[in-house]
């Protein structure tokens, strides 16, 4: 199995940047997916950015121009590049990934803890 450790949430002003990283180690072949979801209160969650391996990328409509998602495949790990922020940035981001495992050669889907950004004033 794989462990997720995420880090760069905190507090920032509106228009205001920050950048979040997740960092996957384990048992892991293959990192097919790495990214970011958010949970606002209230809210569903929704997708924030996505790379995939071959590093194409997929961005929510409302963070497009904004974020920037990379990744280092020599750490397994995902960065994601926040700028411009909006107080309807504020949420809980959670790390994802869907990776195949190196020891089952079989398919999973993991979330980290979550890290709290709040754009505010």
């Amino acid at each position: 199995q794989a462990q997720l450790v995420e880090s760069g949430g905190g507090l920032v002003q509106p228009g205001g940047s920050l950048r979040l990283s997740c960092a996957a180690s384990g048992s892991i072949l293959t990192l097919l997916r790495i990214g970011w979801y958010r949970q606002a209160p209230g809210k569903q969650r929704e997708l924030v950015a996505i790379i995939r391996d071959g590093s194409i990328t997929d961005y929510s409509d409302s963070v497009t121009g904004r974020f920037i998602i990379s990744r280092d495949n020599a750490k397994n790990t995902a960065y994601l590049q926040m700028s411009s922020l909006k107080p309807e940035d504020t949420a809980v981001y959670y790390c994802y990934v869907d990776f195949v495992g190196a020891l089952t050669n079989e398919r999973y889907n993991y979330w980290g803890q979550g890290t709290q950004v709040t754009v505010a004033s």
